[in-house]
């Protein structure tokens, strides 16, 4: 849970700081403004003016229109080639309802593009993949030589009809003494509901409905072979797909891959309370860092103890506007904050010195640096479309383990969704949903060596099916990992040439964890 009182789980981080080298790399791309001829020169001296640019592209059978893919909280963005894609809404029922699809395409430098296409899968659940244009257009720079890239918001997410719900936070909000309020997130779950009900029925916005959409899309462009490149749950996406269209696949890159059997939810205790083990074991195993912050687990928990204990009101300047804001800390919030922390290298290096911080009063640190995480995901926590997938693919199989009580996240996830799935809608699940993938097609599988989410062990367990992939641990890297180091480059070599045990990786060593923070100019030199 990424926020105080929210039961939306974010499985795909947001990659940020790619945006304005993206919109650089698209400008380049621009043909250069022509000169104006000089007073007196001939007619036929003067250059042609080259012809206007189309405005629209026929691709298969879809019409396609120029269109720019705002980055969401910048005023980047990303030149795309976008169509609406009309799908039923119950596939069931082809005369009810109708919702329209958002899709884009990135398209090649090439004259003749490669038939085949790369298409791209976002996270969360509720990520749009188009709200990820200006990164994937970096990442995959190497790639769009010869390739196009295919961008579609998956349904209920993005610009293919939304299930956003709005002002639902208070109701869900912890009661008096800390403690998750069933009730609470219940009442949360009707109201969002009620939203909802003049254009969605929850039910429909599953996983293994949206692939229909997706192979829908790919026939309606002409039938391109997909490259499949999902981050995260659209590792999950880009499973289900090929189970149910093995002959629509090519190839398959899975970064931060969840396993099919795995039930959302049911680990991320453990592995939260594993990455921060190990990230904090740096900064033990580091003379300088262990003389400034001792056992930072051991600090944390001491931290989350005092909470439990007094939970009480805090001020600290937004680091966006510069006020004094106020804000509950808790022991519900603390590990919120942490979870968000851990999710990239730069801002888990920062966890041992901003929890010190608070630990000794200024929770400056701690709660700004969270506010500008939990900016990226404002929208991705309103998603209804979240809990239509875990309750209807995840939530029926969700225990509350008493082991992972006293760990940092606690129980208060599973109790949490369990709580909203009783009162949401469920779709229905095929019967081999939860079976492992199994498959001849190529696999790359990347993961980050302290993901707080999807741990290596997850990428290896996919990865026990396939016995045409890799798997690649990329050395002090966390969750989302295809911007790191060079791995665009693996991932454009691996899709040219689908052979994972011939790929040379070897780059990657050069790949090395972020330094811990002694103090807010950096680490120890």
């Amino acid at each position: 849970m990424a926020m105080k009182g929210r039961t939306a789980i974010r499985i795909g981080a947001v990659v940020v700081g790619l945006g304005f080298l993206a919109w650089n790399q698209w400008r380049a791309r621009e043909p250069a403004a022509v000169a104006a001829a000089p007073a007196g020169a001939s007619s036929a001296a003067a250059k042609p003016l080259p012809p206007a640019p189309a405005a629209t592209w026929q691709l298969g059978s879809l019409t396609l229109t120029a269109c720019e893919l705002a980055q969401p909280n910048s005023g980047l963005s990303t030149a795309a080639w976008c169509a609406e894609f009309p799908v039923p809404e119950n596939r069931d029922d082809p005369h009810g309802r109708t919702i329209r699809l958002k899709l884009a395409v990135l398209r090649s430098r090439a004259q003749v593009a490669s038939p085949d296409m790369l298409a791209f899968l976002a996270g969360g659940p509720g990520q749009a993949a188009t709200d990820s244009a200006g990164t994937v257009a970096s990442v995959l720079q190497p790639l769009l030589a010869h390739r196009h890239v295919l961008l579609l918001d998956q349904r209920g997410t993005g610009g293919s009809n939304a299930l956003g719900c709005k002002h639902v936070d208070e109701r869900a909000a912890p009661g008096d003494d800390g403690t998750l309020d069933a009730g609470k997130l219940r009442a949360a779950a009707a109201e969002c509901l009620r939203q909802l009900a003049g254009h969605a029925d929850p039910r429909y916005y599953t996983t293994t409905i949206a692939a229909q959409d997706l192979e829908d899309v790919r026939k309606a462009l002409g039938s391109p072979p997909f490259d499949l490149l999902g981050v995260s749950y659209g590792t999950r996406m880009a499973q289900q797909y090929l189970r149910r269209f093995p002959d629509a696949v090519r190839s398959v890159v899975l970064d931060s891959a969840v396993p099919n059997a795995l039930a959302l939810g049911e680990d991320f205790a453990r592995n939260l309370d594993d990455a921060l083990k190990a990230q904090f074991a740096r900064c033990t195993a580091e003379p300088a860092c262990k003389a400034k912050f001792g056992d930072p687990d051991q600090t944390l928990y001491q931290l989350r103890d005092a909470l439990r204990a007094n939970p009480h009101e805090v001020s600290f300047r937004d680091p966006q506007s510069y006020q004094t804001v106020k804000r509950m800390l808790d022991e519900d919030s603390l590990a919120s904050v942490v979870r968000m922390f851990a999710y990239t290298p730069a801002t888990a290096a920062l966890l041992p010195l901003s929890i010190d911080a608070a630990a000794h009063g200024d929770v400056g640190p701690l709660l700004g640096q969270a506010k500008l995480l939990s900016g990226e995901l404002s929208d991705l926590m309103g998603s209804g479309m979240q809990y239509s997938v875990i309750c209807s693919e995840d939530a029926d199989l969700l225990t509350a383990r008493p082991q992972d009580a006293q760990t940092i996240l606690g129980t208060r996830m599973v109790d949490a969704l369990k709580a909203v799935c009783s009162a949401w809608p469920k779709g229905a699940r095929p019967a081999d949903f939860h079976q492992p993938l199994k498959t001849a097609k190529p696999v790359l599988l990347l993961a980050g060596q302290y993901d707080p989410v999807t741990p290596p062990r997850y990428a290896e367990e996919v990865a026990k099916g396939l016995p045409n992939a890799r798997v690649l641990v990329l050395e002090g890297q966390a969750h989302s990992v295809m911007a790191a180091g060079c791995t665009p480059q693996l991932i454009q070599h691996f899709v040219e040439k689908p052979d994972p045990k011939a790929l040379d990786a070897s780059c990657l060593d050069r790949l090395r964890p972020t330094p811990i923070f002694i103090d807010f100019n950096g680490a120890t030199p």
